[in-house]
C-alpha cells in the first residue's frame, strides 16, 4: 500500500486539519466529536441540515457543508458510520429554530446511528425530519442494506434541499422536496478496480486485469455482475439503459445529469462516458437541461464512474441552479 499517510488510524483526524485549514472562510471542523460546521452560520429562524457517513467519499459530506447545502457533516472512520453522539452534537450545532433534516444514505450502520441520533435530540426539544437516499438501481437488499444503497445521488438531494432551506421554506417543505429529489433519481456505477482502505492496507476486493464489475457501491460492494472490459461506449450505454429504464425516463424529461467519478478516473475519461450518454438522451429525446461532470461522491482512489439522473419537475432547477458557496461546490457566488 502507498499512500500519502501518516498512522493508518489518524487518516481522518489529519485529514479534517488539513481541511479546514484550507477552507477557513467556509468551514470550521469541531474535534472530540469530530464534525463540520459552516463558518458562518445560518441565520435563526431557518431549518438546518445535517449528513454524514463515513470517510473516503471527498468530498461528500464535509465538502458540502456552507451556503446553500448542509450546515454540518459528520464523518466516521472511512467507509464507517460516525457514531450517535457526533450526530446529536452536529445536529445541536446545525439547529437555528427551525427544526433539523437528517440527510441519510441507506446503509444499515448510517441508518441506525442517524434514528438513535434523531431519538436523541428530540429528547432534547430540537424537532428533526429524515430523508433516506436509495437512488441506486444496481443491488437491492444487499449485506449493507435493507433495499437500495444510497449512492451520488446524495449530492443533489443535499443542493437542492439545502437551496430550499436557505430561501426559508419550513422542515416539512425541505423534507418534501428532498425526498421528491430521491424519488425522481436514478444512479449506477462501475468499477475498472479495488480501492485501499488505509487500515486495511489492500485492495477491498480483487478485479482481473481486463475485468470490470456493474453496478459497484460506493464502498467497494460489489455490483450485479462481473464483465471483460469494453469500450468507453459500450459501458456508458449500460449504466444508462439501467438508470432510464428503472424509473423510467420518458420521451420530455427534462433531467440533471451527473457524471461521478469514483476518485482514480482522469476528466478525460469521464467526459468520453458524458459524450455517449448526450447522444442517447438525444435519440430518446430527453433533455439534459444541466450536466455536471467530475468527482462528487467518491470512493477513495477507485477508478470507475457512476451515472446518475434526477428528471427535474416543479422548482427543483430553480433550487439546483440557486447559488451555493461550499468548499467541494460553488455556484453563482
Amino acid at each position: 500500500m502507498k499512500k500519502l499517510v501518516n498512522d493508518v488510524h489518524d487518516v481522518v483526524k489529519e485529514s479534517l486539519e488539513g481541511f479546514e485549514t484550507a477552507h477557513a472562510d467556509t468551514i470550521k471542523v469541531n474535534f472530540d466529536p469530530d464534525f463540520v460546521v459552516r463558518a458562518q452560520p445560518k441565520e435563526d429562524g431557518k431549518v438546518g441540515l445535517v449528513s454524514g457517513g463515513g470517510s473516503g467519499h471527498e468530498p461528500l459530506h464535509g465538502g458540502y457543508v456552507g451556503y446553500g447545502m448542509l450546515d454540518a457533516a459528520v464523518p466516521g472512520a472511512v467507509f464507517t458510520s460516525p457514531t450517535p453522539d457526533p450526530i446529536v452534537e452536529a445536529t445541536k450545532a446545525a439547529d437555528h429554530g427551525a427544526g433539523v433534516l437528517h440527510i441519510v444514505k441507506n446503509y444499515t450502520g448510517d441508518v441506525l446511528n442517524f434514528e438513535t441520533a434523531a431519538e436523541l435530540c428530540e429528547m432534547e426539544d430540537i424537532e428533526v425530519a429524515t430523508v433516506v437516499v436509495n437512488d441506486d438501481v444496481a443491488v437491492e437488499d444487499s449485506l449493507y442494506t435493507a433495499g437500495r444503497r444510497g449512492v451520488a445521488g446524495t449530492f443533489l438531494v443535499e443542493k437542492i434541499a439545502g437551496a430550499a432551506a436557505e430561501r426559508g421554506d419550513d422542515l416539512n417543505a425541505v423534507a418534501k422536496i428532498a425526498q421528491a429529489v430521491n424519488d425522481n433519481c436514478r444512479s449506477m456505477g462501475l468499477a475498472l478496480g479495488p480501492c485501499t482502505v488505509p487500515h486495511a492496507g489492500k485492495p477491498s476486493f480483487d478485479l482481473g486485469e481486463t475485468e470490470v464489475e456493474m453496478g459497484i457501491g460506493i464502498h467497494g460492494e460489489p455490483g450485479y455482475r462481473r464483465t471483460e472490459m469494453k469500450t468507453a461506449d459500450e459501458l456508458a450505454t449500460e449504466l444508462y439503459e439501467k438508470v432510464t429504464s428503472d424509473l423510467p425516463f420518458e420521451e420530455g424529461d427534462d433531467v440533471i445529469v451527473l457524471v461521478n467519478g469514483m476518485g482514480g478516473t482522469p476528466l478525460s475519461e469521464l467526459y468520453i462516458i458524458n459524450r455517449k450518454v448526450q447522444q442517447l438522451m438525444k435519440k430518446d429525446g430527453l433533455n439534459p437541461v444541466r450536466t455536471i461532470v467530475g468527482d462528487y461522491v467518491t470512493s477513495l482512489e477507485m477508478p470507475g464512474c457512476s451515472l446518475t439522473f434526477l428528471r427535474v419537475h416543479d422548482d427543483m432547477l430553480e433550487l439546483f441552479d440557486a447559488p451555493t458557496n461550499t468548499p467541494g461546490y460553488r455556484k453563482g457566488m
